[in-house]
C-alpha cells in the first residue's frame, strides 16, 4: 500500500483505459482523479491536489507532450509519467528531455505502473536513491567504446538501426552488434529501459 497521500491525476482519452487503470490504482490504495483529455486537466489546473500526472502521449487536441509543457509553463509542480505505444520511443525520449520523470511502454504490467507512481509521489524521499542510480549509470556509460556511444546517441534520437548504420557508414549488422553490447554493458533488457536509464542520468543525451 502506498505510504503517501498524493493524488494520481490520470489523463487518457480512452474510457476503457481510464476505467481499468483507475480501478487498479484505487485497489492499490492510491487516490485517483481521472481527466478525459489534456484540456480537461488544464481547465482545473489551479485546483489540482498535490500528486503526480499519468498521461497517455497520443491524444486528440493536447497530447501528452504538450500537456507536460503547459503544466510546466503554469508552474504546476506535478511529476509527470508518460504512457507510450511501442512505436513511440522517440516521443518518450522527448518527454523525458522535457522533464517527465518516467515513461511506460504499452503494454506494461501493473507492477511497473504502481512502482513508477509510488516513486513519483515519494519525490524528495527517493532523491538519495536516484543519486546513487545516476552515479551507477554514469559509471556504466564510461565503459562504452566511442562507437558504442555513437550508436547509443542514435538510439536516443529514436533512429532505427538502418538509419544509424547509414549515418555512421557501417553495416546494419554492425549496429546490431554494438547495440547488443550497449544493452549488456548498461544492464538493461529493452530499448525503453535503456532510454529511461540513460536520460535519468543525463537528460541532455541524444541532443
Amino acid at each position: 500500500m502506498p505510504t503517501n497521500s498524493g493524488v494520481v491525476h490520470l489523463v487518457d482519452d480512452d474510457e476503457s483505459v481510464r476505467q481499468s487503470i483507475a480501478f487498479l490504482l484505487a485497489t492499490a490504495g492510491f487516490a485517483v482523479r481521472v481527466h478525459v483529455s489534456g484540456s480537461a486537466l488544464l481547465e482545473v489546473v489551479d485546483t489540482l491536489q498535490p500528486g503526480c500526472v499519468v498521461s497517455d502521449v497520443r491524444m486528440p487536441g493536447i497530447d501528452g507532450l504538450e500537456l507536460q509543457r503547459r503544466l510546466k509553463a503554469k508552474g504546476a509542480l506535478l511529476p509527470v509519467i508518460i504512457m507510450t505505444g511501442h512505436a513511440d520511443v522517440p516521443l518518450a525520449v522527448q518527454a523525458m528531455k522535457d522533464g517527465a520523470i518516467d515513461f511506460l511502454e504499452k503494454p506494461f504490467d501493473d507492477a511497473s505502473l504502481l512502482a513508477a507512481i509510488d516513486t513519483a509521489l515519494r519525490g524528495v524521499e527517493v532523491s538519495g536513491e536516484m543519486d546513487a542510480e545516476i552515479q551507477a549509470t554514469r559509471a556504466k556509460l564510461a565503459t562504452l567504446s566511442p562507437r558504442e556511444h555513437q550508436v547509443l546517441d542514435g538510439l536516443l534520437c529514436g533512429h532505427p538501426n538502418k538509419t544509424i548504420a547509414y549515418d555512421l557508414k557501417i553495416s546494419p549488422r554492425t549496429v546490431e552488434v554494438h547495440r547488443a553490447n550497449v544493452m549488456t554493458k548498461m544492464g538493461v533488457a529493452s530499448l525503453s529501459d535503456l532510454v529511461r536509464t540513460v536520460l535519468r542520468a543525463d537528460p541532455a543525451s541524444g541532443r
